[in-house]
């Protein structure tokens, strides 16, 4: 590989270098074997994992499931838009009322829950919390409340969306309910 020496360079000092570099050899490039990638992770007992799983999930309903393990609760109305089911959601609408059912017999807290989302509508409240427990003494039973309080939300017409409340605002034990107005 042979290079002009630059302009700037005046020939006595291209005629130094060249003479300091007579001997020099270019190095041989060293051959290295290409580097093979490590092969994947498998996880060892990944599809025994799954099998077991689906099996599980097989044993109860899907209502069953998201009550049995105390997840959230979640419904949406089509007419519901995904941005605002996500405010709702993240706890960015403002709860403007609320209301407790620890304690109430399951009729009780039907008539109180009825009562409460009537007047929420009538005063055009957007958004409203319902303490429903998370059933911890329910026993067998499972939570009482929650289960009734999924359902009767689900009915009413003018309930649109309805989620549980971050852990800050009583958890998988409320809901947050997004109300015509």
């Amino acid at each position: 590989m042979t290079s002009k020496p630059p302009k700037n360079i005046n020939s006595e000092d291209a005629a130094l270098f060249r003479a300091a570099v007579a001997d020099a050899r270019p190095l041989q490039p060293r051959r290295r074997a290409p580097r093979q990638p490590p092969p994947p992770p498998r996880a060892r007992l990944r599809r025994q994992d799954e099998a077991l799983v689906l099996r599980e999930s097989l044993q109860f309903s899907a209502g069953q499931l998201e009550l049995e393990t105390g997840e959230e609760l979640v419904f949406r109305r089509p007419s519901i838009s995904a941005r605002t089911f996500s405010n709702l959601r993240r706890g960015r609408l403002a709860v403007r009322a609320g209301i407790d059912l620890h304690g109430l017999t399951s009729n009780q807290a039907r008539e109180a829950l009825r009562s409460f989302l009537a007047g929420a509508v009538r005063d055009r409240l957007q958004c409203v919390r319902v303490i429903h427990g998370k059933g911890l003494r329910s026993g067998e039973r499972g939570p009482v409340l929650k289960q009734s309080v999924n359902r009767w939300l689900r009915q009413w017409e003018d309930v649109l969306a309805f989620v549980s409340a971050p852990a800050h605002d009583g958890g998988t034990g409320a809901v947050y309910v997004l109300l015509r107005r």
